[in-house]
């Protein structure tokens, strides 16, 4: 019969959030560079295309959500929403690429950017950087172990533990709440700024982007907790929380080359605050 299905992928419904968040998203955009040249009105621009992408995301999502308890979630559509979150994950590692490509630049190549006095890193401007065994080492440890709660969180699921679920996702959730606060206290008492000079403009993006995703991963975690609360996830289908899990883990992994590269090898012999 003409129109049959004979296959084991679910056709999506008409949907307006494609298209209603791509032109959010040029909105956005284009009161982002406005703000930043100081034209009028760039800011409301900014924040109206904001509100356009924030609301995309909730409602795209929404309707994810209800096409899994609808059941069109199939094992093969569930397999190819993990290769989807596996190609976002390597996008946002070549996004860090970028910021350590930065960073060693500068560091291997001191140049006229970094000081007028060549070959000297961290440039002279630094009086002192920030001791990584004080609260950065701290910070390593907080999601270390933030990694095993999560961990813990999907093996309670996986054997149909709620109570060992909903507690590993709460542990997280605290810990990684823990890690942004003692990251914006470290920040605030910093010895040297951002945007002063090449170091200080490749700690701060660096760094400061991680906690932003963070923030973001923090976030993601809450949704998932309290979709648990809703009965959502099953050990045969969880797909949401699995990658919020996995995302987490590149959060970890990302913050170890970060702690290493930044703040160990990139102030070794300078004077720490």
């Amino acid at each position: 019969m003409a129109g049959t299905k004979n296959h084991d992928y679910h056709i999506l419904p008409p949907s307006i959030w494609p298209m209603f968040g791509s032109l959010s998203a040029l909105t956005m955009t284009s009161g982002g560079v406005l703000f930043m040249h100081k034209m009028a009105a760039g800011k409301y621009v900014l924040l109206l295309g904001l509100a356009g992408v924030l609301l995309t995301m909730y409602s795209w999502w929404s309707s994810v959500i209800k096409e899994a308890h609808a059941g069109d979630h199939t094992p093969v559509v569930q397999l190819h929403l993990r290769y989807g979150m596996i190609l976002f994950i390597a996008s946002e590692v070549m996004f860090f690429v970028g910021w350590f490509w930065s960073f060693f630049d500068f560091s291997l190549f001191p140049s006229e950017l970094a000081e007028p006095v060549m070959g000297q890193w961290p440039p002279k401007a630094i009086e002192a950087v920030m001791d990584p065994f004080d609260l950065p080492l701290l910070n390593t440890l907080i999601l270390l172990c933030s990694g095993t709660t999560i961990t813990w969180a999907h093996h309670a699921l996986i054997h149909g533990d709620r109570d060992g679920l909903k507690k590993g996702l709460w542990a997280t959730i605290l810990l990684g709440l823990l890690f942004s606060a003692i990251q914006a206290y470290e920040y605030i008492h910093a010895p040297f700024a951002f945007g002063q000079n090449t170091y200080g403009s490749a700690f701060y993006m660096a760094t400061g982007f991680h906690g932003f995703h963070v923030i973001i991963g923090t976030i993601f975690l809450i949704v998932c907790l309290k979709r648990t609360y809703n009965g959502d996830f099953t050990p045969r289908q969880h797909f949401g929380f699995e990658a919020a899990a996995w995302y987490w883990h590149f959060v970890d992994v990302v913050w170890l080359f970060l702690f290493v590269a930044i703040y160990v090898w990139g102030g070794w012999g300078y004077p720490i605050h």
